[in-house]
C-alpha cells in the first residue's frame, strides 16, 4: 500500500505542476499578444497628412473606408488604448478632420475612425522600434490634383523662364535628424537654413527657388527627388546638420553622388543615417522597371547621370568656395556618398552639412540666426554664380550679359578661370588682355563657358 501511494502522490504533484507550468504559458503567451495604443500623432503637409499611432507592440490590423462622409476605419485586434489618448490629440491637417474611437466589432478589438474632410488616397503600414520610436502603424493620406510645388512654379514660356532650385530640409515629422548635446533637432536646422536660401534665391532675378518641405513634417527620401522633378527644377540642393560619435568634429561638407559605396567613415554614417531616417519616416518605395527597352533606357540614364553629377560637382565647389569665407570646413573639395536624395538621374542634385550639431560649439552656431544667414548667403552665391556663369538654354540668365568680376588681393588669372570653370585664354581674349598678369580692383568681364 505505501508503495502505491507513493506513486499516486507523485503523480498527483507532477499533474499539478504541469498545470501550473501551461497556465504560466498560455498568460504569457495571452500577455504577449495583448496591446496598447500609447499615443496618436498628426503630420500635416501641404498635399498630404500623416496619422502615426505609437503602440507598445506590433499592431494587428484591418481597415476599410466608408464615403459619404469619408472615413478610413482601422480595426486594431487585441489592443487597447492608454487613458486619453486622442482627447487633446493636436492637429494641423487639411486632410484628417479628426481621430476617434467606434464601437468594437469584436472583444479585445479597438476601432479607430479618421474622419477625412475630402476624398484622399491612403497608405497604411507598420514600423518596427527605431531610434526614440517603438512600434508604430502609420497612414498616408495624398490628396489628389496638382500638387503644391507644381502649383507654385509658374512656367514663362518661349526663352524668358527662371532657373529652378529645388531647396530641400532634410528630415522632418518623425524623423528628427541627429540631436545636438542641448537638444536641438537637426530637422529645425536644416529648415530654418532652407528657408533662408529659398528666400535669398528668390531675391535673385532669373531664379526661382521651391522647398520640398515647409514645416515640420516628413517627405519620403524618394518623393524628394520627384518634387524637384515636378517642378522641373535645375538644381536639388538638400539642408542638413552633421553629426559624429564623438564631439571632437566640426566643419561643412557638400556631397555629390557616389556609384559606389563611401570610402570615408564619415560617408558611411551618412548613408547609415539616410536609412534610419527611412525607418523613422516611414519605408520608401521600390520602383521596378519593365520596358522590353531597358538596355537603351539604361544608356540614356547613364548618359543623364553623367550630366547631373558634373554640374552637381561644379555647384558644390562654386559653394564650398564660398562657405570657407563663413565657416570652418570638414573638407575643402566635394565628398562622394550614395543617397537617395542624390539619385535622380536628370537633376544636377548636392547635399550641404553645414556643420557638425553633435560638436557643442558648432551646435550654437547653427542655433544663431546670425550664423544661420551666412551659411545661407553662401550657399545661394555658390548656387548663384554657377547658373549665371552656365545658364542652361531658355532662361532669363541665359540672356543677360558676360560676368563682371572685380579682381582681389591675392588672386591670379588661373584662380579666377578655376573660379568660374573658364580657361584663362577665354578671359585673355575677353579682356583683350596681353599677358596674366592682374592687378588688384580692375574689373574682368568672364565669357559664358
Amino acid at each position: 500500500m505505501p508503495r502505491i501511494y507513493n506513486i499516486k502522490t507523485r503523480n498527483s504533484v507532477a499533474s499539478y505542476l504541469f498545470f501550473c507550468l501551461l497556465w504560466l504559458v498560455c498568460a504569457s503567451a495571452f500577455a504577449a499578444s495583448a496591446n496598447t495604443l500609447n499615443s496618436v500623432r498628426i503630420w500635416g503637409a501641404p498635399d498630404s497628412t500623416r496619422v502615426v499611432f505609437d503602440l507598445a507592440g506590433k499592431p494587428q490590423y484591418d481597415t476599410f473606408t466608408l464615403a459619404n462622409p469619408e472615413r478610413l476605419v482601422i480595426d486594431l485586434g487585441h489592443t487597447k488604448a492608454k487613458r486619453g489618448v486622442i482627447e487633446k490629440l493636436s492637429n494641423n491637417s487639411k486632410l484628417v478632420k479628426r481621430v476617434r474611437f467606434s464601437s468594437s466589432p469584436a472583444k479585445g478589438t479597438l476601432r479607430l475612425v479618421v474622419d477625412l474632410a475630402q476624398p484622399a488616397k491612403h497608405n497604411v503600414f507598420s514600423l518596427p522600434p527605431t531610434g526614440p520610436y517603438g512600434n508604430r502603424l502609420v497612414v498616408d493620406f495624398t490628396q489628389g490634383g496638382t500638387s503644391r510645388i507644381a502649383r507654385e512654379v509658374k512656367s514663362l514660356g518661349g526663352n524668358d523662364r527662371d532657373v529652378i532650385i529645388a531647396v530641400d530640409a532634410g528630415h522632418g515629422g518623425d524623423d528628427p535628424g541627429s540631436i545636438g548635446p542641448s537638444g536641438l533637432y537637426e530637422k529645425k536646422v536644416a529648415l530654418q537654413i532652407a528657408d533662408r536660401v529659398a528666400a535669398k534665391l528668390n531675391g535673385v532675378p532669373g531664379i526661382k527657388a521651391i522647398r520640398t518641405r515647409t514645416g515640420d513634417y516628413f517627405v519620403e527620401l524618394n518623393r524628394r527627388s520627384e518634387l524637384a522633378r515636378e517642378a522641373k527644377a535645375d538644381l536639388l540642393v538638400s539642408i542638413h546638420a552633421d553629426a559624429f560619435t564623438s564631439r571632437h568634429p566640426r566643419g561643412s561638407s557638400v556631397w555629390v553622388l557616389s556609384n559606389r559605396r563611401a570610402n570615408t567613415e564619415m560617408g558611411r554614417l551618412l548613408e547609415q543615417s539616410e536609412k534610419v531616417s527611412e525607418l523613422l519616416g516611414g519605408v520608401g518605395e521600390i520602383v521596378q522597371n519593365t520596358d522590353n527597352e531597358q538596355y537603351l533606357m539604361r544608356t540614356l540614364i547613364d548618359m543623364s547621370m553623367d550630366n547631373s553629377r558634373t554640374t552637381g560637382y561644379r555647384v558644390a565647389s562654386n559653394i564650398l568656395h564660398d562657405m570657407g569665407k563663413v565657416t570652418r570646413l570638414h573638407k575643402k573639395e566635394p565628398e562622394y556618398a550614395s543617397l537617395a536624395v542624390l539619385k535622380a538621374p536628370d537633376i544636377p542634385s548636392l547635399l550641404v552639412e553645414t556643420g557638425f550639431i553633435s560638436n557643442p560649439s558648432e551646435e550654437k552656431l547653427l542655433k544663431s540666426a546670425k550664423h544661420q544667414n551666412q551659411l545661407a548667403n553662401a550657399i545661394a552665391q555658390g548656387i548663384r554664380r554657377h547658373f549665371e556663369t552656365y545658364p542652361p538654354e531658355g532662361t532669363l540668365l541665359a540672356k543677360r550679359g558676360n560676368i563682371k568680376h572685380r579682381v582681389v588681393r591675392g588672386e591670379s588669372l588661373s584662380v579666377i578661370a578655376q573660379r568660374y570653370q573658364v580657361s584663362v585664354a577665354s578671359i585673355k581674349k575677353a579682356n583683350k588682355l596681353k599677358s596674366d598678369v592682374v592687378r588688384i580692383g580692375q574689373q574682368l568681364v568672364i565669357p559664358r563657358a
